[in-house]
């Protein structure tokens, strides 16, 4: 069912926009109209006094889906490399496949990268849809598109699973829109109902203050982007090999408006904090920017890399690049230090699955010390001294 604004009958009282508990209402003139944030609630109609507001059957009743079968995963790519969260996806892909029954496939797009083809299959995949083209070189949302939602219309996918990437967060939403379906962004967990199969979607929901687990019953594929460091990633079984679908790929004029001119790299320090095994992060309890340097010898001397919270991202103190939590990396080390770091819950959801936690606060109450496996309740321009002298020995 959808809402419809009756324009013969609308006098334009404003009435339903101000009992729109969405924000879904806008004026067009003086006639009221439905705008996509409307969840067909029906408070409008309730209110509108001139009956001016109507619920229509739009015919949106889902599609069969008896017809889709099959757990994809978009396998993300950058210089001829596979991104971390794509091998990560593809252990999860493999569970879930696993518990449906089904298989478990990857969607590699690029030019000339034949050579990822395989260790696709060697990360779990037992198909790998390819296709290679110029156009497909470096990332372009109009050919990337088009590209897989055909396959999606050929071979119905059940589920398709993306990295909550700067890419992914992209196509995600184009390729849901294109099917008609809907995506669950920054999913922390992925279920499968054993009563009916369905994909069970978690991610955190109001400032990370509760999860919310989120089903696509009518419509398909069921699509969602998780975020990198969720997931673990599988071992690699050398020589495994799979079935390959090479996908059909050609592009008539205006099928992609916009061209990749030139790729500029950033100049400032890339931080890998996704791949690293140790980090060392800073909070506001550093109270200034310089004590960052003490947090850098400290990762030096571990062989691991700094991180923060978003209290010191927004003080700028750090770049955003180094921030870790709900907004910023989701992190998963052997060995994480939070240094000066109180543990507010988005920050927590974004380090508390790292297999070792040292906090070091002045606080003893500090919500940090809750999550952690070792507490050291202290100065930390103390701390980290003494740490390093004892590492120096």
């Amino acid at each position: 069912m959808a809402v419809r604004i009756i324009a013969e009958k609308c006098k334009g009282c404003q009435k339903c926009l101000k009992n729109c508990p969405f924000d879904a209402i806008t004026m067009q003139g003086k006639i009221a109209d439905i705008g996509p944030a409307c969840t067909n609630c029906g408070n409008c109609i309730e209110n509108c006094p001139f009956d001016a507001i109507e619920k229509i059957d739009d015919g949106n009743k889902g599609v069969d889906i008896t017809l889709y079968h099959d757990v994809w995963v978009f396998a993300e790519q950058r210089d001829n490399k596979l991104m971390g969260v794509a091998i990560e996806l593809l252990g999860e892909g493999r569970r879930l496949a696993d518990e449906i029954g089904c298989r478990l496939c990857a969607v590699l797009c690029g030019d000339k990268v034949d050579e990822l083809v395989a260790e696709l299959y060697e990360y779990g995949a037992d198909v790998v849809y390819y296709a290679s083209a110029p156009e497909l070189k470096t990332y372009n949302t109009d050919a990337y598109t088009k590209v897989i939602y055909e396959a999606i219309v050929k071979y119905k996918p059940e589920i398709v699973l993306l990295g909550a990437t700067h890419i992914g967060r992209d196509l995600g939403p184009c390729l849901a829109v294109h099917c008609g379906t809907g995506l669950t962004a920054d999913c922390t967990k992925l279920e499968i109902d054993p009563e009916d199969k369905k994909l069970m979607q978690t991610r955190p929901a109001f400032g990370g203050n509760l999860m919310a687990t989120i089903l696509c019953p009518r419509h398909r594929p069921q699509m969602s982007t998780v975020r990198p460091g969720v997931m673990t990633k599988p071992e690699r079984v050398s020589g495994r090999r799979g079935e390959l679908v090479n996908l059909d790929v050609k592009f008539a004029d205006g099928d992609i408006r916009m061209q990749v001119l030139e790729v500029v790299k950033g100049l400032t320090e890339q931080v890998s904090l996704t791949d690293a095994k140790i980090i060392v992060s800073g909070g506001n309890g550093l109270g200034k920017p310089e004590g960052f340097e003490l947090i850098k010898k400290l990762a030096d001397k571990l062989g691991g890399v700094v991180g923060a919270s978003r209290a010191a991202v927004d003080n700028g103190w750090i770049d955003h690049s180094h921030q870790v939590g709900q907004t910023g990396t989701t992190v998963k080390p052997e060995l994480y230090i939070a240094c000066g770091i109180s543990g507010a819950i988005q920050h927590l959801a974004g380090m508390q699955t790292s297999k070792t936690i040292v906090a070091i606060n002045k606080d003893e109450n500090a919500p940090i010390f809750e999550v952690a496996d070792y507490g050291i309740v202290g100065d930390l321009y103390k701390v980290i001294p003494t740490l390093l002298e004892v590492l120096g020995e």
